[in-house]
């Protein structure tokens, strides 16, 4: 190839490209030595030198590569390498669509590609890389298809420039459209112009009108303090945040944010805008247009609202429920124990009815044995108290025999208020409140008596001797949320609360309260059936009780009796009537043969 000795003036041939083909061993390629190549490869060669623009020839079916300086540029880090290598073997990434290449010319046809995208690597990265494409077939001395002619002009700068340009006319577009809506709807509130580089704001009518500018502002030199000081004060400082960031970076200008009328009342805005910016890419212009969107914000507010009290109310309702079913779960199990209890303490009465019974026999049998007479009384005694116990379990259980009359609790204070006064102690301060028209409860009273003595009695023990105690009984409406899952009625009911200032009881010492025999106090200091009693009786007259205990606070255990509308019962008893034993005959009816024995 003597020409690429003399440039001849052309620079391609003169240049590194033809230093490197000249130097290239080719004999290791289906090419051949240099000096063995056709006239047809030479002047394909001497052509694509010449040319400023990027080209490669692939030459053979393999396509050897040999390429100008425009090319090697385009190459990158490939270059030197691809020179001499096989298409496929240089651009592996591509090889499918080469060989499509290679296949097509050689074939005598010719490709051609627009702004064609193509995934390269380039320093290991792989980058969309768009290509203007050109391939011809090269006539070999023959005049066969002996190799192709590409020409590749990279585009991606341009296309990438393109698409940018097509989003900003896309979204300034899109701005003109939201502004004719805004007009058309009349929602437009103003526009303004910040001039950055003089530091002066400049705005229309609309926008003086709604920033509550004192007349005879001058349009094209508004107080930006003024402006700034009826934004809503929770507001300023997002606003400022936004307006620097659409300066320092270029991005769009949208907020939404609160300005202050002339009522004192505040109107939402969305004002939307952008920075504009010199051949330097200084900042120096920013426009913008004010919207109301009050309506809108109103409507989402109500609905973020209406959100947030149905939220309340179901999570309200799941906490009731879940209480509630914690209410069936406790009742159950206390009826589980009580009829247990029952059924032992109705047996137990059976067994002390027959030691009883024997033992009343034994005395008349042996009346003048004063040794006998002294073990029937003690056995007697101890028979006493079991059937005091019986009494209790039978009382949780509902099934103790009760005599309901009509009282007021304010009858009932006044009969107890000795009976407390000494069974409490001078040392504690007792309170007793009543009103004076208090309502009528059907109740037995004296377990109602009994159960207000056992809880006075609790909270003296839980005082240590100091503190106080609050008996209060108070006319009371119940409703239908309160009452559900209580085993009780919405209605009237008269609620009689104990309350001690003592050291009051942990939640799981609280929720066992109203089982029998647990208890806290020390071995032989309680059967643990007080509490236990209570509970039965207050269910059994068709009432409900509450407890509530915190450590250090002390404890309030409140009953509530379903109030009637009888008269009270008379309370005076009845002229005394002696009547005479005789020689009657006594029937007793009873299923235990021991118990009729006795």
């Amino acid at each position: 190839m003597q020409f690429l000795a003399d440039s001849h003036g052309c620079a391609g041939w003169n240049g590194e490209m033809a230093g490197r083909i000249r130097a290239f061993d080719w004999s290791l390629t289906e090419l051949g030595p240099l000096d063995s190549w056709s006239k047809s490869l030479n002047s394909a060669v001497r052509l694509m030198l010449a040319s400023p623009l990027p080209m490669v020839m692939l030459w053979g079916q393999s396509g050897y590569m040999i390429y100008n300086d425009a090319y090697s540029k385009f190459a990158g880090g490939r270059h030197p390498y691809l020179l001499g290598s096989a298409v496929e073997l240089g651009w592996p990434e591509v090889a499918e669509f080469n060989r499509n290449v290679v296949d097509t010319c050689l074939a005598g046809g010719t490709l051609s590609y627009r702004n064609k995208v193509l995934v390269l690597l380039r320093d290991g990265v792989p980058e969309d890389v768009w290509l203007d494409l050109y391939y011809s077939p090269v006539a070999d001395d023959d005049g066969r298809p002996g190799g192709v002619m590409a020409m590749v002009v990279e585009t991606t700068e341009r296309v990438i420039s393109e698409r940018r340009r097509q989003a900003a006319e896309d979204a300034y577009r899109a701005d003109n459209e939201r502004v004719r809506l805004a007009l058309n709807a009349g929602a437009l509130l103003g526009s303004f112009v910040w001039n950055i580089k003089t530091n002066v704001l400049s705005g229309d009518e609309r926008f003086v009108r709604t920033f509550s500018y004192p007349p005879g502002q001058d349009l094209q030199d508004l107080s930006q303090e003024i402006a700034e000081s009826r934004i809503h004060p929770d507001d300023r400082g997002w606003v400022q945040e936004r307006v620097t960031l659409s300066v320092e970076t270029g991005e769009p200008y949208n907020v939404e944010y609160r300005i202050q009328r002339p009522d004192g009342s505040y109107l939402w805005v969305l004002a939307s805008g952008c920075c504009e910016f010199d051949e330097q890419g200084e900042a120096f212009r920013f426009p913008g247009v004010l919207i109301d969107i009050h309506e809108r914000k109103t409507a989402e507010e109500s609905l973020l609202k209406f959100t947030r009290n149905l939220e309340q109310r179901v999570a309200e309702e799941v906490e009731a429920r879940l209480a509630a079913e914690e209410q069936l779960r406790q009742s159950q199990k206390l009826e589980a124990i009580g009829g247990l209890t029952g059924g032992v303490a109705h047996d137990f009465n059976n067994l002390l009815q027959v030691i009883a019974g024997n033992l009343h026999l034994l005395a008349r049998h042996e009346p003048d044995n004063p040794n006998v007479q002294r073990r029937v009384s003690a056995s007697i005694a101890a028979v006493e108290r079991g059937a005091k116990l019986s009494s209790q379990l039978l009382a949780f259980a509902r099934r103790q025999p009760l005599s309901p009359a009509v009282f007021t609790l304010r009858q009932i204070f006044d009969g107890l208020a000795e009976l407390l006064l000494r069974a409490l102690g001078e040392t504690l301060q007792v309170q007793m409140t009543a009103p004076e028209d208090s309502w009528n409860v059907f109740v037995d009273r004296n377990q109602l008596e009994n159960a207000i003595l056992n809880l006075a009695i609790n909270a003296r023990d839980a005082l240590q001797g100091e503190g106080r105690i609050d008996l209060c009984a108070e006319n009371i409406v119940l409703g239908h949320q309160f009452c559900a899952g209580k085993g009780i009625s919405a209605g009237d009911y008269v609620r009689v609360s104990v309350t001690d200032t003592g050291v009051g009881m942990p939640p799981q010492v609280l929720a066992q309260a109203f089982e029998p025999f647990f208890t806290t106090k020390a071995d032989g200091q309680g059967t643990g059936l007080g509490l236990s009693m209570v509970f039965g009786f207050v269910k059994q007259s068709g009432g409900h009780i509450e407890i509530a205990s915190d450590v250090g606070q002390g404890t309030r255990v409140q009953l509530y009796f379903p109030r009637t509308l009888r008269a009270a019962s008379s309370e005076a008893p009845g002229p005394g009537v002696s009547q005479r034993g005789g020689h009657e005959r006594i029937l007793v009816v009873e299923d235990n043969e021991a118990v009729r024995v006795s």
